[in-house]
């Protein structure tokens, strides 16, 4: 799987993520303070990382801030994105499962590697819901990055 991971600040949770989706066979795009020459700002690194999910260049990307709250947030701007900001394992298996969310956000300060490798397993293992309501609430989503929405 292609990944784009996005960080704006150079930290060693951020460089942990690259080598442990690395590590698991994924091959990784880099941008903002991973990436020399990139603008770190998490805005910026976010939207980049989360274009290239919508665009195809990835099939799904992890965008990090210090509190992964901008980065999630910039990411979900980009119309297509469900970026999930997850804390735990249980949260990433969820916004997989229930949300099909496409982008993962993580905080550079509360993440630790232990934390990062049962996030990631749960993020890997997660496979979108079939479930009726479920799949309707991910389309009504999907409206809404249309500008379409019905009552």
């Amino acid at each position: 799987m292609r990944i784009s991971v996005s960080s704006d600040m150079d930290e060693p949770v951020a460089r942990a993520l690259v080598a442990e989706l690395t590590g698991r066979g994924h091959e990784v795009v880099t941008h903002g303070a991973l990436s020399p020459g990139d603008d770190p700002q998490w805005a910026v690194c976010s939207e980049a990382a989360a274009r290239d999910v919508v665009t195809g260049a990835a099939d799904q990307a992890v965008v990090c801030c210090w509190t992964g709250t901008g980065a999630s947030i910039a990411a979900n701007k980009v119309p297509g994105v469900r970026a999930a900001l997850c804390t735990d394992a249980y949260t990433a298996d969820g916004a997989r499962r229930w949300n099909d969310a496409n982008v993962l956000a993580l905080s550079l300060r509360l993440t630790s590697e232990p934390l990062l490798k049962e996030i990631l397993d749960a993020w890997f293992a997660g496979e979108a819901s079939e479930d009726a309501e479920d799949r309707g609430n991910v389309a009504r989503i999907e409206r809404l990055d249309l500008g379409k929405t019905t009552r």
